[in-house]
């Protein structure tokens, strides 16, 4: 794995211009592909359309001539005086009524020759509760249900009007009717009178062989009437359905007298012809599912699989050329980038084409005057450290020495040798290890004795008013760490960190993290608003020393490296704690310094 990412760091500039042709070719394939599609699909669509369009007259052609049939039916129905008698005669012994079913009978059997063509079912019904069925089983609705069914009620609202409605059982609620087609028309006299009504009852299906011959996968064909309701159709799920959106459309595309109608149906891109059936008051709707209808033109797996090869060879092509051009470039980058970080020593070889011999020229040479540069700013750099620190170490604040000799002055004279014994002692150390040690780094044990001393001092001149502890970890007593880093910020708690408070407590911690020695320095002083960081405000110049908190940071992290240094955190009234990280450094195992 390693490998194969080395492989793709050197070869960067091959990878890009590889991944921007394959990128190109891959776009020009698929938008050229699609083009040729969407324009084949458009022509073929519209060629479709026109096809449909002289099939779908042809289909009301043959549904206007079943209408006629009904029409003609009805009007010789309503022109009947046997059939009118029937329905509104009152009851009368059982030979009357046998004389009048018989005559009823033969009169329907001449009429019901107008339909002979078509597989119709008629059912009349009166006033006088009578009803007669040329076959119940088409429509089979008793009785008693049929003077309250909503198609009952919808062509007594219009009695003058041949209306065609939709039936099963789901839409009546009774149990038993298969999908049927109901023409029905109320039965009135020349007075205006309602006698009776008349239903002609066509299956589904048989009715559906209008059009069922010219349907297809994606191109199928929906009847609705004026309430959108789908009366008809070969999409057995349809039956039934009510479409608000499918007949505004087929409304629109007669308004507007269109050819076709692009819509969006149940979620998919359709196509639309319709035609209004005007004798039939329905209105006949071609709904052609185009992605289905173009999938049946286009074998899109066929071309995915042409355009793929084209797409791999153009990319072999290219794959060749580009990396003939890109390998002695890539050759030289992986040169200069397995340099290490401080080798300014090591040249490239020169080869392969005039750029890259140009470049690997100047890179050697670029390197040489680097070389050269670096060595003189490290021995620079290191003088003047040196030289800094030396400097700061010399410059001891005379008013420290002047202040701690004028309080062994005063016990001397108040006759405590001993203590003042004691201050000198603990003056003379402090000396010693802050001037007389040249060394940059010293233990912790050392930096711990010159804290206690420099804290006695302290408390001996101004008395034991701050408290100090110590929590140093044994084993951490003999790891190196900078001098004096941790003795500007005591000093900073002891004369900055209780101008309002009389009193409190300074912790000074040691410990091993990870593999990093951290300090802390914490007191439960006056505080400030900080959350890590060092404070602008900081004073450089201490009473003791001119080292002094931003410069103990700078140290570290010159010393160290950026994630090492200083982190102080504080509130106003809470104190404030002071956290120092450094790298473990066992003795006369760490950087010479």
């Amino acid at each position: 794995m390693r490998n194969v990412l080395d492989r793709f760091k050197y070869n960067g500039l091959f990878v890009k211009m590889f991944i921007i042709m394959v990128v190109s070719i891959v776009a020009v394939s698929i938008t050229t592909t699609w083009m040729t599609i969407n324009i084949s699909g458009r022509v073929f669509m519209e060629t479709f359309s026109i096809t449909n369009s002289k099939i779908t007259t042809q289909i009301r052609s043959g549904m206007d001539s079943f209408n006629y049939s009904i029409v003609l039916t009805s009007n010789k129905i309503a022109q009947s005086g046997v059939i009118k008698q029937f329905l509104t005669e009152g009851s009368g012994d059982s030979n009357s009524m046998a004389s009048s079913y018989f005559q009823m009978g033969q009169q329907m059997n001449r009429i019901r020759s107008s339909v002979d063509a078509y597989d119709i079912g008629i059912t009349v019904t009166g006033v006088n509760g009578r009803r007669y069925s040329t076959d119940r089983s088409y429509w089979p609705v008793p009785d008693d249900a049929l003077g309250n069914h909503p198609i009952t009620k919808r062509a007594l609202a219009e009695p003058r009007k041949l209306m065609y409605s939709y039936d099963d059982a789901e839409t009546s609620g009774i149990p038993g009717i298969d999908p049927t087609i109901i023409a029905s028309k109320a039965l009135v006299d020349r007075s205006g009178v309602v006698y009776g009504m008349m239903y002609f009852a066509v299956r589904e299906p048989y009715f559906a062989r209008f059009y069922d011959s010219n349907t297809s996968l994606g191109n199928d064909v929906a009847i609705l009437d004026k309430r959108g309701t789908i009366v008809s159709s070969n999409r057995n799920d349809w039956l039934g359905q009510c479409s608000p959106e499918l007949l505004h459309d087929a409304e629109a595309i007669e308004e507007n007298n269109l050819d076709y109608k692009n819509a969006n149906i149940m979620g998919k891109d359709h196509l639309l012809l319709s035609e209004q059936i005007v004798g039939l008051d329905l209105y006949m709707v071609n709904v052609i599912d185009k992605k289905e209808v173009l999938g049946q033109l286009t074998d899109t797996k066929q071309i995915a699989l042409v355009v793929m090869a084209i797409v791999i060879v153009a990319v072999i092509i290219v794959f060749l050329i580009s990396r003939r051009m890109t390998k002695s470039l890539t050759r030289l980058v992986k040169q200069i980038s397995t340099i290490s970080k401080y080798e300014f020593d090591r040249h490239v070889k020169v080869d392969g084409s005039y750029e890259t011999r140009q470049l690997g020229l100047a890179f050697n040479a670029m390197m040489d005057e680097l070389n050269d540069y670096v060595g003189r700013l490290v021995e620079t750099q290191k003088q003047q450290r040196n030289a800094e620190l030396e400097a700061l170490q010399q410059q001891i604040n005379p008013h420290f020495i002047y202040n701690t000799l004028a309080s062994v002055k005063f016990m001397v004279q108040q006759g405590n040798k001993e203590k003042a014994a004691e201050t000198i002692n603990a003056l003379i150390s402090l000396l010693q290890n802050a001037i007389g040690n040249v060394s940059e780094m010293i233990t912790v044990q050392q930096e711990l004795d010159n804290m206690k001393n420099y804290v006695f001092i302290n408390q001996v001149r101004y008395g034991e008013r701050i408290r100090v502890s110590y929590f140093i970890a044994p084993d951490c007593l003999d790891y190196r760490i900078p001098k004096l880093m941790i003795q500007p910020f005591i000093e900073n708690a002891f004369f900055h960190a209780f101008n309002e408070k009389s009193e409190g407590y300074i912790y000074i911690m040691v410990a091993q993290e990870g593999s990093s020695l951290v300090c802390e320095v914490v007191d439960n002083g006056d505080g400030m608003n900080i959350n890590g960081g060092i404070p602008k405000q900081v004073s450089k110049r201490q009473l003791f020393s001119g080292i002094g908190v931003r410069n103990v940071n700078d140290r570290i992290k010159l010393l160290f490296g950026e994630e090492y240094g200083v982190t102080i955190t504080s509130e106003i009234r809470e104190g404030t704690r002071v956290k120092i990280r450094i790298p473990l450094l066992k003795p006369n195992n760490g950087p010479n310094f």
